[in-house]
């Protein structure tokens, strides 16, 4: 196969609109730095609290509707030995954007903080929270390296471009207007690249539905063809695995940086429901294309096409199949316009995850542990280069695994079973402290290890109920274990946290035994003195008045 000339062409015009988008962008950034009250951080990381409220309900649709997000929905419908009901990452996201917007927003709002982990530091000082912080950073890398795999591999096949090529070119025009303009940049680009994901998904799905290599969906859901039927099913053995990935990516989500990111950006918490509202209805809409585009595949005679035998699924290319399907299913110029959605959607995670791992080194570790006295000047370049180092790091990993899927379960793992527990004690629960939180991180991590992954290949050493091999021939956990160690580092957390109190508070042991400081100041809080200050004046007012003075005869 040549090189896709006309395809190559489009892609540079599209990438050349996203620059331009974000040079702009950039340009507004500094016209508002001048007349904001903020600083110079706050306007990068946090848009100065005033995003505009469309802009906010693209930027994060955008940011959770990624080339994981459209490649892997499509994959897993594809996949014979999973099928639609184990494509689940729109329906969990209506989730995830519930929850933020009716509980974690409002506390995260009123404090004012700037990142998640803001909480964290103010609670139980830097040792803990820079610990806390890591798998927050390595989420972050996962989630740059998903995003590209899913771009170098669309592009791979139907541009004839070099894996390597197309990863580094896509990475580094993302870096570049990250680094301009920060969340403005990544704000208004994404409002350019989810039109063209919505419009160019459903301008491919009627050419795809239509060819003439393909059964109608509707007769394979069900009935086995050329694979099994791509709806799927789940076992009565399988609902526990099932469980567990929907709990995983609607709860996990709550975890990430760029979430809280955008719900900050708003000017005001309303303004911040609406946007997390509005994005889930988004969601779902952009997630039934990549279902019709894996529905399509698993009903298309491959052996009719220029693609011929064995399968994508056979070829270990199951990763692949949505610029496969449209590569060999749909007209050339079709299959371009199908990348560019892919390209859009691949930018549009990037930049986020980008600027997410940025604002966690640079507010949390440079600003408030390593150089407190830090210019604004001296942070924007802090930002900057983070920035470059998490794009690099992340496009380092792509030439590791091929699979969308891997990076993005490792990645939303991590945020699931180690940081989400942590963030809904410290938002929740005041009983929690330093020794709790301490315990939790290491019951999760070591649980976590322990349990095993198949998709790198790690063995478990706890097997809970129901491991057994899976149709692939892997040792496979089908209880909710992730759901249980979530579960276990969360109660930990609590009931360290309690004993820990009561062991310092009772004087059981030592003041000076106490390092995060949980030994409660044995005097009133502002609001008891204040009582005792109101009560001590009405008694003197009493006192001095005539109907209380003593009469001498």
């Amino acid at each position: 196969m040549a090189l896709n000339v006309p395809g190559l062409v489009v892609m540079a015009g599209f990438y050349l609109v996203i620059l331009g988008t974000g040079i702009w962008a950039s340009m507004r950034s500094k016209k508002e730095e001048k007349k904001c009250n903020g600083d110079g951080m706050e306007i990068t990381l946090l848009a100065g609290r005033n995003i505009n409220l469309l802009v906010g309900i693209f930027t994060l649709t955008a940011t959770w509707v990624g080339g994981g997000f459209i490649l892997g929905i499509a994959e897993a419908t594809y996949n014979p030995t999973l099928g639609a009901v184990w494509a689940l990452m729109p329906v969990p996201y209506v989730l995830t954007f519930f929850l933020g917007g009716f509980f974690f927003a409002k506390p995260m709002r009123e404090n004012r903080y700037v990142t998640m982990m803001d909480p964290f530091q103010q609670k139980y000082g830097n040792v803990l929270s820079s610990a806390l912080i890591f798998p927050a950073l390595v989420a972050d890398v996962l989630w740059v390296a998903r995003t590209l795999v899913s771009l170098g591999g669309t592009m791979s096949v139907i541009l004839d471009l070099s894996y390597v090529y197309s990863i580094i070119i896509s990475s580094v025009v993302a870096i570049i207007y990250t680094l301009l303009g920060g969340l403005y940049s990544v704000a208004y680009t994404d409002v350019i690249q989810l039109i063209l994901i919505f419009i160019s998904l459903w301008v491919c799905v009627p050419f795809m539905m239509t060819n003439p290599h393909s059964l109608d969906i509707s007769l394979t859901a069900y009935n086995e063809t050329f694979q099994a039927p791509w709806v799927g099913k789940v076992e009565l053995d399988e609902a526990g695995k099932w469980f567990d990935d929907f709990m995983l990516l609607a709860l996990g989500g709550l975890a990430y940086q760029a979430f809280y990111q955008r719900i900050l950006s708003a000017s005001s918490y309303s303004q911040a429901q609406v946007t997390c509202f509005a994005s889930s209805a988004f969601c779902l809409v952009l997630g039934i294309p990549s279902v019709l585009i894996g529905a399509v595949a698993a009903s298309t005679d491959w052996n009719s096409t220029s693609y011929g035998l064995p399968t994508p699924y056979e070829r270990d290319q199951a990763g692949s199949i949505l610029p496969i399907a449209l590569q060999y299913l749909t007209p050339t110029y079709i299959s371009v316009i199908g990348i560019g959605a892919v390209a859009a959607a691949v930018m549009s995670s990037m930049d986020s995850a980008l600027l997410s791992s940025a604002s966690l080194f640079s507010s949390n570790i440079y600003k408030n542990i390593i150089r407190k006295q830090a210019s604004d000047r001296e942070m924007q370049w802090v930002i900057r280069i983070s920035v470059v180092v998490v794009g690099m790091a992340g496009t380092a990993l792509t030439f590791l695994d091929s699979s969308v899927l891997v990076f993005w379960l490792v990645g939303v793992d991590m945020s699931y079973t180690i940081m989400f527990p942590q963030l809904v004690c410290i938002l929740f629960f005041k009983v929690s402290n330093g020794y709790g939180a301490s315990v939790g991180y290491l019951m999760g991590i070591i649980m976590r290890v322990l349990s095993g992954e198949p998709l790198i290949g790690l063995a478990p050493v706890i097997k809970f109920p129901g491991c057994r091999l899976d149709a692939e021939g892997k040792l496979t956990q089908f209880f909710p274990f992730r759901t249980t160690i979530m579960i276990i580092s969360l109660l930990s957390i609590l009931l360290f946290s309690w004993l820990a109190s009561i062991i310092f508070n009772k004087g059981l042991l030592s003041e000076r035994w106490d390092v995060f400081k949980v030994k409660r100041t044995q005097r009133p809080t502002p609001k008891a003195e204040k009582g005792i200050s109101e009560l001590s004046d009405t008694v003197l007012h009493q006192l001095s008045s005539p109907k209380n003075t003593v009469k001498v005869d």
